[in-house]
């Protein structure tokens, strides 16, 4: 983040400053437009603009001011100048901080609304004070927030790298593979698996290059390089319409700048 956000789990005891609010209606989010771009309602309290939230969470602060995320009533309507957008429409639109803290904030608004009761004996859940977890005041089980890890990986082959597309992709949208990690692998052995059930063929080097959360819902995404080792091409049609080798000087149409795929295609496009 080019801001500096802290985490924070107890909220001020007097809100007296506007907060940044992270209202959502499903998975919608509320915001405002202003041009080609969105901006997070800035708000002591909802009920500035007419809302009353059925729960809401503290988040920490950034640049020192009180952040927020918001369950709104399925039937909660937009306030004039404001609306409900997903967040893959508000990818391109909304600030990098802000789109980060978004994704935070859904997955802490679904991971409360799905725990507020055990599930092992039914009671009713308690936050517990210092950290982000429920805790049940009768079986003992705590629940924190669920993260779902994956690999994404850049495959290269001298000046060339491996695309692909998958079948819910834009139209003549390419990019890099990825896929979850399976219980009882290591991060490297995921993508071997990975290209060799998406693309048939094996990699060689793998090296490690970054990450980033993906809220969709709840996902954190592990970058890798690889080299191209031997094989051909041979996709998984479930998977993927079509993987090809692409010269990085003549490439498709990519994923989004702000997307961890387009950081490892840029970064190699570069070298």
């Amino acid at each position: 983040m080019h801001r500096t956000f802290i985490p924070g789990i107890a909220p001020p005891a007097l809100q007296s400053e506007p907060a940044w609010w992270f209202a959502f209606v499903g998975s919608k989010l509320l915001v405002h437009r202003e041009g080609t771009l969105s901006q997070i309602p800035n708000l002591i309290s909802l009920s500035e603009i007419g809302l009353v939230p059925i729960r809401t969470q503290f988040l920490g602060s950034l640049d020192d001011q009180p952040c927020y995320s918001a369950q709104l009533p399925k039937d909660a309507i937009a306030p004039d100048g404001m609306s409900l957008q997903g967040l893959r429409e508000l990818y391109a639109t909304l600030d990098e901080d802000f789109f980060a803290l978004s994704g935070r904030a859904i997955q802490i608004v679904e991971w409360d609304r799905t725990h507020q009761y055990c599930g092992y004996c039914a009671t009713e859940t308690t936050q517990l004070p210092n950290e982000r977890a429920k805790r049940c005041p009768k079986c003992g089980l705590v629940n924190y927030p669920r993260l779902s890890p994956a690999i994404i990986v850049l495959v290269s082959r001298g000046e060339e790298l491996l695309l692909a597309r998958a079948h819910r992709f834009p139209a003549r949208m390419y990019s890099v593979l990825a896929g979850f990690v399976e219980p009882g692998e290591s991060l490297e052995e995921t993508v071997v698996r990975e290209v060799r059930e998406e693309a048939g063929i094996e990699v060689k080097d793998i090296c490690y290059f970054g990450s980033q959360s993906w809220p969709f819902p709840n996902s954190l995404m592990i970058g890798f390089t690889a080299s191209y080792a031997s094989g051909e091409i041979k996709i998984e049609p479930q998977e993927l319409t079509d993987a090809a080798w692409f010269n990085k000087h003549n490439l498709p149409q990519l994923p989004p700048k702000l997307s961890i795929a387009r950081k490892l295609i840029d970064w190699f496009v570069s070298t």
